[in-house]
């Protein structure tokens, strides 16, 4: 929602193709009552400017500027995005929204948010970072052998596009950290000792950091100044 979003506030995309691509992935989005088309709408009569992804974890509430409750609640279900509007900011939790045995799709759950965070990453910075830790951990595993919970073949060769009008350097930074992200969610600590688990979960808990800043910096590149990609 967030990617397909921004490309519609920036004129790349038309707002139906954009509520299409999002709907097309988790089925009919509503907030509150109301359908996302015309939620997305009134918000930009409302001045909406942007959506920015929030993708927190317990102690690192990276996109979030509070209110607790909202953060709290951010946290619990690992992501959230904020509408950044002329007044004041709009937190949305998205919420699986089960109907019957046959309609499923996502309730967006409306809160207050606090202003924008000037201290996330940039693109550059975001794409350095992970890089640096794609290099530290496999340093770090490459003496600590153990199940991975799946063969590198079997995963997926897609995901992490974005949308229309976002530079290459953003397409390419979120398809890498959306791959590595499936790595993380797959590692599995059975059948190793204490002193290896240890030292793969403190390797794999700096690259989830960065696999996360990274999300967040190449969904936000769409209003970046452009530089060469």
């Amino acid at each position: 929602m967030v990617a397909w979003g921004n490309a519609w506030l920036a004129g790349h995309v038309g707002l139906d193709e954009a509520a299409d691509h999002v709907e097309a992935a988790g089925g009919p989005v509503v907030a509150g009552d109301v359908p996302l088309r015309k939620y997305l709408a009134n918000l930009r009569v409302d001045g909406l400017r942007e959506l920015r992804l929030a993708l927190p974890a317990p102690g690192d509430p990276l996109g979030l500027s509070g209110p607790p409750s909202f953060n709290s609640a951010a946290v619990d279900i690992g992501q959230a995005a904020i509408a950044v509007t002329g007044d004041q900011n709009i937190g949305l939790l998205p919420l699986p929204d089960q109907r019957g045995s046959s309609y499923v799709g996502v309730r967006l759950e409306v809160h207050g948010s606090g202003p924008v965070r000037h201290d996330l990453p940039s693109l550059a910075e975001a794409e350095r970072d992970l890089s640096d830790a794609m290099r530290s951990a496999t340093e770090a595993l490459t003496s600590v052998d153990g199940p991975v919970g799946d063969r590198p073949g079997r995963l997926g060769r897609r995901g992490g596009e974005l949308a229309p009008g976002y530079p290459a350097r953003a397409h390419r930074v979120s398809t890498l950290a959306t791959r590595l992200a499936t790595v993380l969610r797959l590692a599995d600590d059975r059948g190793l000792t204490t002193g290896q688990v240890a030292a793969r979960g403190e390797a794999l808990r700096e690259l989830d950091r960065a696999v996360r800043r990274a999300l967040v910096a190449a969904h936000h590149a769409i209003f970046e100044p452009v530089r060469n990609q």
